[in-house]
């Protein structure tokens, strides 16, 4: 599980150089639409169901205040809690009493809690395309150490957030779908604290 959680979070670390993308006009149109909604999003809650590259199945409840802060309550028995202060992202075991942490700007995650995105321009996106009823984006990036892809879901029309899908280094999946998603909420700034031990 421990692995399934620092694979989602490190698939993807800063740009390395790399040039945008040259867009059609109707791809140029669609990165507007979801940079503009992407930034739109102050505050978000909802569930999730995370699978796994060898199809483990967990659950639990999200949290979305932006800039930069996120948090995802895996439902018992995982004892995962995984918190981003805006700054650095901390994995906790809870039943260890244990936390990993991570920069945020080397995550996938960075991209998603920005509220300045203009994903035209952004080096990091390689494609953008339609299926029914859904708008696919597809991102990497890569450094000296890490490399990785994420393809995030909207539903069109309509744009909302639905899914998500890292593939990391070792080409293993990790796919997070969101469910009961509210925007526009009250969160309180606790609950994305990080302990600093």
């Amino acid at each position: 599980m421990r692995r399934l959680i620092l694979a989602a979070l490190l698939a993807l670390a800063a740009a390395g150089p790399a040039q945008a993308a040259k867009w059609t006009a109707e791809q140029s149109a669609d990165l507007d639409r979801v940079s503009a909604y992407l930034n739109s999003i102050k505050t978000m809650r909802g569930g999730f169901t995370q699978i796994g590259a060898q199809g483990q199945v967990d659950q639990g409840k999200f949290y979305i205040l932006k800039p930069g802060k996120i948090r995802f309550d895996y439902t018992p028995p995982n004892p995962t809690l995984v918190i981003s202060d805006g700054i650095g992202i901390a994995v906790y075991n809870t039943k260890l009493n244990t936390a990993t942490r991570y920069p945020l700007t080397g995550t996938p995650l960075n991209l998603l809690l920005s509220d300045h995105l203009d994903l035209k321009r952004s080096a990091n996106v390689t494609n953008v395309q339609h299926s029914p009823g859904q708008l696919i984006l597809t991102a990497r990036a890569s450094d000296r150490n890490t490399t990785g892809n994420i393809t995030i879901v909207f539903t069109d029309p309509g744009m909302e957030l639905r899914q998500w899908t890292i593939v990391d280094a070792q080409g293993l999946p990790t796919t997070v779908s969101l469910n009961n998603v509210q925007q526009g909420v009250d969160l309180p700034e606790s609950a994305f604290k990080i302990n600093h031990k």
